[in-house]
């Protein structure tokens, strides 16, 4: 009896692996081979630029507007003893946001598909019911990626704003309903009530173009810049338009959404450099992506509603095998580090 138990583990195992290796066939579900060499040769490595130690700027361009200034400061320690330190600031790799048509489909980890959801959540591109209305839908997961503390690069215990150190899954939008329903979305979110009128769209023009100028307005939450509407925060959205730009929509409403549900943290500012606090709505201009699947940007990085004719948003797509994206989510990180 003791010999046909380990047998029988042993066939589960093995049927398991099978299973396993059935998922990551699916043709429809591509594996990014994120865990590959990738991870040197398709990030942005530019993008951590600038860094400031100090308050000073080395290598890169601007800061971002929100950014830390001071020089010094002075951050308790688990004891609650003061300890004296200095200000650094950088763009840190923290996220991988996932943006896919077939539902449970994981290309980040592997091409998998995640036991969870329905193909009834499937996404779409294109007319709807043969009307002239086009619209979109994609699903989205959220990854816990601290790229630098993988890597052993850069980043102390202290400038670790989440406390991740390694790749998890975060969020799953076929297991939360308001993604796939408006109306929910509505209810869950009623402030979006009062963004629905003229005068607040015509506002999201400067926001596109200060957007396009590289410094999205924090003040317009509610604006995608040249993108579209950051509310509600469902799946939903026009057909219209590069994929790429839709993507980023995506992610970006994906962030705000966690942002508003008291999920995401300001990690940017002199408040965030000893402990970084919950941010009820998103600090826009804390945050830029870079693709990284199926065409990734290497050279630079782009904003929140920034125009895809300065980033080669409108190229960045494969039909059929590349129309799912995955972006990195760079956050700027402000932090003291303490003697």
């Amino acid at each position: 009896m003791s010999s046909r138990q380990p047998r029988s583990r042993l066939v589960g195992v093995v049927l398991l692996f099978a299973a396993g290796l059935a998922q990551g066939s699916d043709p429809t579900c591509s594996d990014a081979q994120v865990f590959s060499g990738k991870l040197i040769t398709d990030v942005c490595w530019a993008c951590l630029f600038p860094v400031k130690i100090a308050g000073i700027r080395l290598f890169g361009q601007s800061t971002p507007p929100g950014a830390s200034n001071a020089n010094f400061c002075t951050c308790n320690d688990p004891l609650g003893v003061p300890r004296f330190g200095f200000a650094v600031g950088l763009w840190e790799p923290a996220r991988l946001v996932e943006l896919v048509q077939s539902p449970r489909c994981s290309m980040v980890l592997g091409g998998i598909r995640l036991p969870l959801g329905s193909r009834r959540l499937m996404g779409e591109t294109g007319d709807k019911d043969g009307t002239l209305s086009s619209t979109a839908f994609y699903n989205y997961h959220w990854y816990a990626f601290p790229l630098l503390v993988l890597l052993d690069l850069f980043l102390e215990d202290r400038c670790n704003p989440d406390g991740y150190t390694d790749v998890d899954v975060l969020y799953l939008s076929e297991l939360d309903p308001t993604w796939n329903h408006d109306e929910l979305a509505l209810f869950t979110n009623p402030e979006v009530v009062a963004f629905a009128n003229p005068v607040a769209q015509a506002a999201c023009l400067a926001d596109a173009v200060a957007a396009t100028a590289g410094h999205p307005l924090d003040h317009l939450f509610w604006c995608a810049g040249t993108w579209g509407g950051m509310y509600p925060f469902s799946g939903h959205q026009t057909a219209r338009g590069p994929r790429a730009r839709a993507t980023s929509l995506w992610a970006a409403r994906s962030t705000a959404a966690l942002h508003r549900r008291g999920l995401a943290r300001r990690t940017m500012g002199d408040q965030a450099l000893c402990e970084s606090p919950i941010a009820m709505f998103i600090p826009k201009s804390q945050y830029k992506l870079s693709m990284f699947y199926p065409l990734p940007q290497t050279s630079r990085a782009h904003v929140i509603g920034e125009s895809t004719f300065t980033w080669g948003g409108e190229q960045r797509n494969i039909p059929g095998t590349g129309e799912d994206h995955i972006y990195l989510l760079w956050r700027w990180n402000d932090c003291c580090l303490t003697f």
